[in-house]
């Protein structure tokens, strides 16, 4: 039996050429892991692949909600958090399937948050220079004034304001009325942070390097930009005029 403490949410749309690879990153790690995907209802099998690795390897620490279709990336993790908020798990990470974010510091984000006593805990691009490998200009450009962006507007000291790579503390995603988390896309990560800010909790940055993906189509889209650019304006608005709750321990 393999207990842990730590379960990898994985949201997943027709990764079927990354989805086997990165589960067996995860558990050849020191530190235990479980994992969780979120699988939208993928067309190409990835549920299938997850669904005998389940059966023939990992049924105690592989799981699987499947979805009836692409429902967007903050609903599969919020359907993600409920689930692991249902069950002992002290620490709730956000990982991509694709190796964009490197199984390998799994143990530094849970380090921060275990350790060093830190409510979230994220993998940042940005905190130390620009560290991505392989990404178009375009996209290097566009996430790191994103970040920028952010920063100015909602006066949120975070350098990677879009990272999707995060270890969240039990008690945030707790405190965190997850229902009344608006958005979807870059606009949902930038929200949790934001909200997770203005309660109170305490963030640390892990510089890491965010490889583009190899292998798989990326699901990137115009529209989820354009979500982040005014939801920004959003939250600075929800900042100055929401009662956010009291932590929950």
């Amino acid at each position: 039996m393999h207990n842990s403490d730590s379960i990898v949410i994985i949201p997943t749309y027709n990764e079927k050429e990354n989805i086997e690879k990165i589960i067996r990153a995860v558990f050849a790690l020191d530190k235990c892991f479980h994992i969780l995907i979120i699988d939208d209802g993928s067309p190409d099998g990835t549920a299938a692949i997850v669904h005998g690795l389940i059966e023939n390897e990992f049924a105690d620490r592989l799981f699987i909600i499947e979805r009836s279709g692409k429902l967007g990336l903050g609903t599969a993790y919020i359907t993600g958090f409920k689930w692991a908020l249902e069950r002992d798990y002290g620490y709730i990470f956000e990982m991509d399937a694709d190796f964009s974010h490197d199984p390998n510091d799994l143990p530094r984000l849970y380090s921060a948050c275990h350790d060093e006593g830190y409510d979230v805990a994220i993998g940042s691009r940005y905190v130390s220079g620009v560290n991505v490998v392989n990404w178009p200009i375009g996209r290097v450009l566009m996430s790191y004034f994103a970040s920028k962006y952010v920063k100015m507007v909602t006066g949120f000291q975070v350098h990677d304001t879009t990272a999707g790579f995060k270890c969240y503390k039990r008690r945030v995603l707790k405190t965190i009325e997850l229902d009344k988390i608006k958005f979807k896309g870059y606009a949902f990560q930038i929200e949790m942070k934001f909200t997770a800010y203005k309660i109170g909790f305490k963030i640390k940055e892990v510089p890491v390097i965010f490889v583009n993906r190899r292998e798989g189509t990326s699901k990137m889209s115009g529209g989820i930009f354009g979500e982040a650019f005014f939801g920004v304006m959003r939250l600075r608005w929800d900042g100055w005029t929401r009662k956010y709750p009291k932590i929950v321990e």
